[in-house]
């Protein structure tokens, strides 16, 4: 059986509306970024591997599980953090802080 990333239905059809929301806050010296989905959320088991080079959930040659490495490796190389909440069933939200620079 193959995992999916959303709510999906035996035949593949998607059963409920996907929704992906952004939003950006400025905390004092820095900016926060908030992206949100309504999906099913990231298992607790997984949340402390999401990431890890090369940890995927998809089947083997359909994902390189780089993508959240990649993303929190740039986000460190500039003085930034990045973290998820997540609740199974409700989705997660993924929450990025940079700091400001004010010589731009």
């Amino acid at each position: 059986m193959q995992k999916k990333n959303a709510p999906q239905s035996p035949k593949g059809e998607v059963t409920y509306e996907p929704t992906v929301l952004v939003s950006t806050k400025k905390l004092n010296d820095k900016i926060e970024i908030r992206v949100k989905d309504n999906g099913i959320g990231i298992p607790q088991k997984v949340v402390d591997k999401i990431f890890q080079p090369f940890f995927t959930t998809k089947p083997t040659g359909q994902g390189t599980g780089l993508g959240l490495s990649l993303s929190y490796d740039i986000i460190k190389a500039h003085g930034g953090e990045i973290k998820v909440e997540t609740k199974e069933g409700e989705g997660a939200e993924f929450i990025v802080q940079l700091r400001l620079n004010e010589n731009i």
